[in-house]
């Protein structure tokens, strides 16, 4: 894959985009055939009485459209005469604009997004049945809008009712994000431009922060600056809620409070990432605050990132997730034996799953639109394998929280409610020095033709450029 060189900043690139927008929904009518399909734009989120957060478009609408107004609907008739690709929007209303700020309007939206026809949104009714005459199968996902749900049964059911007399309408329903996110699932080098833009603004975010941690800094104030970084360089904000965790906080997946105070000895993880025009970044980075790693802390961090750079080896065209998976759930089993927190033969401590006391989590997702993007990982009982475009995590760890204990083994089922497995493999205590050691390091890594690029690699992890 040829690398796209075109600057999101650019001035040509909105021509670039449009370019882009088209190709995405001629990929999707040529897999939709001889149907027609719909989708609505995302509703406004209230969060709090009256007051809204800032409008976030749903990501199937915006790879479609491009379009980030709410109270739209896009159509993609193929087989209509005149109008491919037909979009409803919001009319220009100088008092709403006044208060809710610009709109594109019917004429705008004609002119910058591309379609064939752009009708206000109080005239859907009025226009919808006669391009859902065009298809024989209604491509649209109901359960997200019951307004429209029902506005959009009620023609299908209209059409079905007159099909034996004209012999036109969809005869069945079928939830479009089958096909259209397998289409997502591949980024376009327009799409690829904007995810390392995210990235390089989250990259020079994790750079500030390390310069900036040291004992008696407060999580938030790490955060506060990351996020600054963020929007300095056109970034919308956090790709998800910011986790800076140091000490015991690293233990707990999802730690979002970020209210505590750093002190001499703790390790610290962010997983931050910055969303730039609609895409986003995912990275995460454990490092000593105080510029040193102790040796139960180094140790561990060894592994996990030993397990890491095995896991990426695997991402290539041909394996598959589980691959990935599988290779970083061996390293990291290997590991914790010859440390002493798990005890027994490796492939019997994964068969049982007795790996999953230290390390709970999958290896990886798919990145794009969406931080956990669309996409498969397994079809039927198939495993998806890799494909060039597609952009993947590989975010291994080990979290040994302060009170953990050895694993258990599980009741069994029976008449004898305290019946165990005899052959469990005991499990030892866990040493004091690994307790509170939460450790994980995330990339964001793009499948090519041969292998795989890091797209994070700027983001430092190697011990010798963590420590000073």
């Amino acid at each position: 894959m040829a690398p796209f060189t075109l600057d999101p900043l650019a001035p040509s690139w909105s021509v670039q985009w449009r370019e882009d927008l088209k190709l995405r929904r001629d990929r999707l009518m040529a897999a939709i055939g001889s149907g027609v399909a719909i989708f609505r734009s995302a509703p406004p989120a209230v969060m709090h009485n009256d007051v809204e957060y800032g409008y976030r478009q749903d990501s199937d609408f915006y790879y479609v459209t491009g379009f980030d107004e709410p109270e739209a609907v896009a159509v993609l008739a193929p087989n209509h005469p005149d109008h491919a690709y037909v979009l409803f929007v919001r009319p220009k209303d100088r008092l709403a604009e006044t208060w809710s700020g610009r709109r594109l309007g019917v004429e705008g939206a004609l002119m910058e997004l591309g379609a064939d026809a752009v009708y206000g949104i109080d005239e859907l009714e009025d226009h919808l049945a006669a391009y859902l005459e065009t298809g024989d199968r209604l491509f649209y996902g109901l359960g997200r809008d019951r307004a429209f749900d029902e506005l959009l049964l009620g023609q299908w059911r209209s059409l079905l009712r007159r099909r034996q007399k004209t012999g036109k309408g969809p005869i069945a329903i079928e939830d479009p994000s089958g096909r259209l996110h397998q289409l997502r699932n591949r980024k376009t080098e327009p799409e690829l431009a904007l995810m390392r833009r995210a990235i390089a603004i989250a990259a020079e975010a994790h750079q500030t922060a390390m310069e900036l941690t040291r004992p008696g800094v407060w999580e938030y104030e790490i955060q506060a600056e990351m996020e600054r970084i963020f929007r300095r360089h056109g970034g919308w904000g956090p790709a998800y809620p910011s986790i800076v965790a140091s000490g015991d906080n690293a233990c707990i997946l999802h730690y979002v409070e970020n209210s505590r105070q750093m002190r001499d000895g703790d390790l610290l993880l962010i997983d931050a990432g910055c969303s730039y025009r609609y895409y986003n970044s995912d990275i995460t980075r454990t490092f000593p605050v105080n510029g040193r790693f102790s040796d139960a802390q180094r140790a561990l961090y060894e592994l996990v990132l030993e397990s890491q750079v095995q896991a990426i080896a695997q991402v290539k065209p041909g394996n598959t997730y589980k691959t990935m998976h599988d290779t970083a759930v061996q390293v990291l089993t290997e590991g914790l034996v010859a440390l002493g927190l798990l005890a027994g033969d490796p492939a019997e401590l994964i068969e049982r799953k007795i790996y999953r006391n230290f390390y709970m989590h999958g290896t990886g997702h798919w990145l794009g639109l969406d931080v956990h993007d669309v996409g498969l990982y397994h079809n039927g009982e198939a495993d998806e394998p890799f494909q060039p475009g597609q952009v993947i995590t590989v975010e291994p760890g080990l979290y040994i929280a302060p009170d953990a204990e050895p694993m258990q083994p599980p009741e069994l089922d029976g008449d004898d409610e305290d019946a165990t497995d005899d052959d469990w493999p005991e499990q030892p205590p866990i040493d004091d020095r690994w307790r509170g050691l939460g450790i994980r390091i995330e990339d964001n890594v793009l499948v090519t033709e041969n292998g795989c690029e890091v797209l994070t690699a700027a983001v430092p992890k190697a011990i010798a450029d963590l420590e000073h």
